[in-house]
């Protein structure tokens, strides 16, 4: 057993942005290993807290969950997205460096705001990343933050769903058509953006993985296939057993502040090979998804 397993498995880990969504799955899947640091107890954006509070608890390795996620704000106040998505990282970085320990930043599809041709394949780990947007160039800055870390791995991710303890009051895609649905509103859903969105679980499942076997430099974790937000929508409608009025929109008809990836699917092949098996495809975990989440809210419901 390496000396950086045998650490992972006795230190604890450092979950940072542990009451998101995949912050909160991993705490979950970690349990009595997880250390986690959340607003307001770490600002990740004050350096000498960050030093301070990490190097206290000396964990084995970090895991930055935590994000300015507000694509279209973000436009306005580039300060404090950047501060968060990219300054923030480095701090973080400094503090692996410091611990000898490894850093994993979650990171984005939208780090690829090319527009590629017809018929694109997936975007590899490889290729060159070329953001649009403040949200997507903070993003890709805090990956070149992280890099910096001596012991790093970025785990490029997309459309996260699923939260563990706001089940339908989490602000995603799901929850977002879900709540419109079941007040029988109409919905206006882009058809023009394909991506491959991810349950959180899954996302976070594969990440403790990683961290086990010790796996560096960037990879690519999402739900497997592609699909773009209106199909996407139409599934969850139609596992839910919902009927309401859905029309098909283009980007520029939604007329967002921030431009979206009109294609951002990463290719999960660098995983799959890793591991010996693939990601679980996108429309078995959005059943997966809608199942778990029907239980947890019947607990939630019943209990005293």
């Amino acid at each position: 057993m390496s000396r950086m397993i045998q650490a992972i498995l006795t230190n604890p880990i450092a979950v940072i942005g542990a009451a998101g969504q995949l912050g909160g799955w991993l705490r979950q899947l970690l349990g009595e290993r997880a250390r986690t640091f959340d607003l307001p107890e770490l600002d990740i954006t004050d350096h000498d807290a960050v030093l301070r509070v990490l190097l206290a608890a000396r964990p084995a390795a970090i895991v930055n969950c935590a994000a300015y996620t507000n694509v279209d704000r973000a436009e306005a106040e580039p300060d404090v997205c950047f501060a968060v998505n990219a300054t923030a990282v480095a701090h973080l970085a400094e503090a692996a460096a410091e611990l000898d320990c490894p850093l994993v930043q979650v990171s984005t599809d939208y780090v690829f705001g090319n527009t590629p041709g017809d018929n694109p394949p997936p975007w590899r780990e490889t290729d060159v990343p070329a953001p649009r947007g403040v949200y997507a160039e903070s993003k890709r800055a805090g990956e070149l933050a992280a890099l910096r870390a001596p012991k790093h791995l970025v785990v490029r991710t997309c459309g996260l769903y699923g939260h563990t303890t706001l089940v339908d009051q989490a602000r995603n895609f799901v929850e977002a058509i879900l709540r419109k649905a079941e007040r029988g509103e109409s919905l206006r859903v882009v058809d023009d953006q394909v991506c491959s969105p991810s349950y959180a679980r899954d996302v976070a499942e594969a990440i403790c993985w990683l961290l086990d076997v010790e796996i560096t430099g960037i990879i690519h974790v999402t739900n497997a296939g592609a699909t773009n937000w209106y199909e996407f929508a139409r599934e969850i409608l139609a596992l839910r057993g919902l009927s309401v009025p859905i029309e098909a929109i283009s980007t520029a008809e939604y007329n967002a502040p921030a431009p979206r990836p009109a294609y951002s699917v990463l290719d999960g092949a660098r995983y799959a090979s890793l591991r010996g098996a693939a990601m679980p495809r996108i429309h078995a975990a959005l059943r997966a998804y809608l199942t778990w989440r029907s239980r947890a809210l019947e607990k939630r419901n019943t209990s005293p």
